[in-house]
């Protein structure tokens, strides 16, 4: 699908692959909008590329809906990227042998999961009633899992549990949506360089670099957004999870 001159929406766009998704897109010629959390650096983000920026919490129907309808205000809304999400480590035990909280397992799934549903569902309501192109398309979903999905590492269960449903959603949505002509594929970063893990000293993020076969580097965002907008482009691509990964595979811890 052509990215230029269509309307685009990349939740968690303020920072990291998000954002370089959206200037990605943006540069190709794609009206952005980009969802995040108010309070965040969405609007600079969205003022630098002459995007438009919409708060919402993504597992807010009525908030999401909302900012899909503000993407549709520039030009037919025909791609979507979900790039929001968090990865709060914790294990089933603490320390002290004691359960960790039900609610602190259940807000990652609401966040990573119930939230990427939400987008998706949100969003291909309103594509589904955009007009095909001549090949007949009408839109292509992005979602974001993780090699956690895959191989989650111990204090990981929430997070692999969630990224593990993000993949295992992907085909029966592409298959459901495929009436449409909306498209729908997710990419499973490994270990990419995001805020979260610049906070990380130094020698940290080199030794996780060196874990991965080649390149032994952390993943660049721009790397994502690079996929995401081939994804777009490229339209055979359909139902698919991608690991974008460098070969990783995760260890225990």
């Amino acid at each position: 699908m052509q990215i230029a001159g269509v309307s685009a929406l990349i939740t968690g766009g303020a920072s990291g692959l998000g954002a370089a998704t959206a200037r990605r897109l943006a540069a190709a010629g794609a009206h952005v909008t980009i969802v995040d959390l108010p309070g965040s650096s969405g609007p600079e983000v969205a003022a630098e590329i002459g995007g438009r920026f919409a708060p919402a919490d993504v597992t807010d129907p009525g908030e999401v809906a909302a900012a899909v309808e503000t993407a549709g205000e520039t030009a037919p809304l025909r791609v979507v990227v979900n790039c929001a999400g968090i990865a709060p480590p914790a294990k089933v035990l603490d320390r002290e042998g004691h359960p960790t909280p039900l609610p602190d397992f259940e807000r990652v799934i609401r966040i990573n999961l119930v939230g990427t549903y939400n987008v998706v569902a949100q969003a291909s309501a309103a594509i589904a009633r955009t007009q095909p192109t001549e090949t007949g398309a009408r839109g292509v979903i992005v979602n974001t899992a993780s090699v956690a999905a895959f191989e989650g590492q111990i204090g990981q269960p929430a997070y692999a549990a969630s990224k593990g449903a993000v993949h295992a959603m992907t085909l029966p949505i592409a298959r459901e949506l495929a009436r449409y002509g909306i498209r729908v594929c997710t990419i499973a970063p490994g270990i990419m360089q995001t805020p979260m893990m610049a906070g990380l000293p130094d020698a940290a993020q080199r030794s996780l670099g060196e874990q991965v076969p080649y390149p032994q580097r952390l993943g660049a965002p721009e790397e994502f957004a690079a996929l995401a907008a081939h994804i777009v482009d490229n339209d055979y691509l359909n139902g698919e999870t991608i690991r974008l990964d460098g070969a990783i595979r995760m260890a225990p811890r």
